[in-house]
């Protein structure tokens, strides 16, 4: 009799899993391309204004920080609200961006000042301006500059 290959009814065996699992390749942990955190405002009173990177800039975004603060009942501060928010926008307009972003807000009897440049490509964060900032009143203040442009705040008691 002719030797029949016989052909098993059930599937094959499938080969056994391999003893470690294949590792995911590592993140890059570089710091060079991290954006920097988003800017949230939670639980306060807040405003903003976009305005164009002109030579009126500044005394515009002033008006409408005082305007916002008198809304909110802050009238003592005036002439270092109106100072701080100049000084803030003049420093990103310099960076020659085509727009500055304006954000304020308040909380126990302080106000946040925010200048966005919006120029992409500055580079590292000057700065000089932060003496001055001080000198106008500022209880703190500082700046960063990142791929979407540089930010500059400044803290002010009402």
């Amino acid at each position: 009799m002719a030797a029949v290959e016989h052909t098993p009814d059930y599937p094959p065996k499938t080969p056994p899993p391999p003893k470690r699992p294949v590792s995911p390749p590592r993140p890059e942990t570089s710091l060079v391309g991290t954006a920097r955190a988003r800017m949230q405002v939670r639980n306060r009173r807040s405003a903003n204004w976009s305005l164009e990177a002109a030579a009126w800039s500044p005394r515009k975004a002033s008006g409408f920080v005082l305007d916002r603060l008198h809304e909110w009942g802050y009238r003592e501060v005036d002439e270092a609200a109106s100072s701080l928010t100049e000084l803030l926008v003049q420093t990103a307009v310099a960076d020659g961006g085509r727009r500055v972003s304006v954000h304020l807000a308040d909380q126990n009897r302080q106000a946040l000042i925010v200048v966005l440049s919006h120029r992409p490509g500055l580079a590292v964060a000057d700065d000089a301006v932060l003496p001055e900032l001080t000198g106008l009143g500022a209880v703190s203040c500082g700046t960063d500059t990142a791929e979407d442009g540089r930010r500059v705040w400044a803290v002010l008691d009402l």
